[in-house]
């Protein structure tokens, strides 16, 4: 197993090591120690596993209080996985990092809590798991909108994007609760929006 940075250096690729043979394939999908030496550390308490359609988006979501890291793997299908840096004070606020995931290339990537998290559908469908440092409170989850034009994701098939009635309903980052510190919740507190 490897770690391989991004551009937001708390943003990790995890890129299994494989065995294959004439038999098939083996790999660790998960190894508590491995993951610790690259800064990865649980503990893990919940795992959340989706089924969606070609271009569903799920996201952007977080949790204000209670925020969650998040270990997300493509168990079928491919997705384009996303983070997006909610850390006022971070020199990479409103920054976001998308990389495809899928059952082929085996990878994980890791989003430590202080981000917002989201995912589009490329294949016909896609199943989707993720280990979270902390459980689901739906009194602190909060949405941003998947398309907000401060952040400038660059989703691919954003044209066909499919969203549930909550995610249409998401705020910008202009008005969202974001991170003052780590677990600190900052009530109507706007964002300041990067320009890039």
């Amino acid at each position: 197993m490897k770690a391989v940075a991004t551009r937001i250096s708390e943003v990790q690729i995890i890129e299994p090591d494989v065995r294959e043979d004439d038999r098939g394939s083996f790999f660790e999908s998960y190894n508590e120690r491995t993951l610790a030496r690259f800064g990865i550390s649980g503990p893990f308490v919940q795992d959340n596993q989706s089924f969606s359609q070609r271009d569903v988006v799920r996201g952007l979501h977080y949790q204000i209080r209670q925020p969650q890291g998040k270990l997300i793997r493509c168990l079928s299908g491919e997705i384009f996985d996303v983070a997006v840096d909610l850390r006022r004070h971070s020199p990479t606020f409103s920054l976001w990092i998308g990389q495809t995931l899928s059952a082929g290339n085996r990878r994980m990537l890791w989003i430590p809590p202080g981000f917002a998290h989201g995912f589009m559908v490329l294949s016909k469908s896609a199943e989707v798991l993720y280990k979270t440092t902390d459980f689901y409170a739906p009194e602190y989850e909060r949405t941003i909108l998947w398309n907000d034009a401060a952040i400038k994701i660059d989703w691919p098939h954003k044209n066909r994007a499919i969203l549930s009635a909550k995610d249409l309903a998401g705020t910008t980052l202009q008005s969202a609760e974001v991170y003052e510190q780590m677990g600190q919740l900052v009530e109507n507190t706007p964002a300041r929006a990067v320009v890039r």
